[in-house]
């Protein structure tokens, strides 16, 4: 009896240490960027990163993230981060996700910040994603770009002309123009110009041009390249007197006069709650594509006033925040 007590505390001692290694062994998740910032300064991905805590996931201990940004590589950063097969895959926003969905078809990926994923591809149905992606949608078809241009009549109601602000590099931005703003603008009586910048340079090039088109306003699509240059466009807007609608929040805290957009960080940090589920063995086509179900409107009052513009009473009280 002893004998055997023996031998079977020997082998649990020789089969422990592997056991625990494996458990402790850190997973990796590789991460597609278009652009970067300090994570200091950028509250979504401090979001996304309280979002894994929250899960028990720890970037340095127990979860290792291979991140890669160079917005003209994609293709060739996604094939880099596949090689070396990660758990997980994450793309935040179209163009990371395309460039994933083109170099792997086995390795998981979770995308978060993409408008329309079934019309640009990505999965064949919001329910059933179906293959190895999933993850969460900005848009509610039809009815959020719709929002948007209404909310900037409201607050121009004597526009006749906007300027739509797009990166040619965003695939979502196509869709927007072929679907869901032409019916809205015609309902409005609204002619919609655009006008295109890729680089951050581009952008003075663009309101430039906006102003020498007479437009009454300026409605950004939204893009990683007007994320990180929030200070720059708001600062354009200002310098032409042309009241400017903006996706993100980040504007909003930088002067700009109005944003609606979804609540991008918790989109980030239910992003992670999809990490968390794969890493934990769920599949990705189980996983159905989430809708945004947080959205903020954010008035400035005080840019408003400097545009000559006088903010309707009725916007004022659907506001989640008005900065005065």
């Amino acid at each position: 009896m002893k004998r055997r007590e023996f031998i079977v505390s020997t082998a649990a001692l020789l089969v422990a240490p592997r056991h625990l290694h494996a458990q402790t062994k850190p997973r990796r998740i590789g991460f597609l960027g278009v652009w970067a910032d300090e994570p200091a300064r950028d509250p979504i991905h401090a979001a996304w990163l309280s979002g894994l805590r929250d899960k028990g996931w720890i970037e340095g201990k127990n979860l290792l993230v291979e991140y890669r940004y160079v917005p003209d590589r994609l293709p060739a950063l996604a094939a880099e981060l596949v090689a070396l097969i990660p758990d997980v895959l994450v793309a935040p926003g179209p163009q990371a996700a395309q460039a994933l969905k083109s170099a792997t078809s086995t390795i998981p990926i979770v995308f978060v910040a993409v408008a329309d994923p079934v019309g640009l591809g990505l999965v064949p149905s919001l329910s059933r994603p179906s293959g190895n992606i999933t993850g969460l949608a900005t848009m509610v078809p039809d009815d959020f770009g719709a929002k948007r241009l209404e909310i900037v009549r409201e607050l121009v109601p004597r526009a006749t002309k906007i300027a739509l602000l797009v990166n040619p590099n965003n695939p979502i931005h196509r869709l927007y123009l072929g679907e869901f703003l032409s019916r809205t603008a015609e309902r409005l009586g609204v002619a919609l110009l655009t006008v295109e910048a890729m680089t951050a340079e581009e952008l003075d090039i663009s309101f430039a041009s906006a102003a020498a088109l007479h437009v009454d306003a300026v409605m950004d699509l939204g893009d990683p390249l007007t994320f990180f240059q929030a200070p720059r466009i708001v600062a354009l807007a200002a310098k032409y007197h042309l009241p400017t609608s903006y996706l993100f929040r980040r504007c909003a805290d930088v002067g700009g006069l109005v944003v609606y957009g979804p609540d991008f960080a918790d989109l980030y940090r239910r992003a992670a709650g999809y990490v968390d589920k794969i890493l934990k063995g769920t599949r990705p086509a189980d996983l159905p594509v989430e809708q945004p179900i947080k959205f903020e409107l954010i008035i400035n009052t005080k840019t408003a006033k400097a545009l000559g513009l006088t903010v309707p009473p009725s916007l004022l009280v659907r506001a989640n925040e008005v900065i005065e």
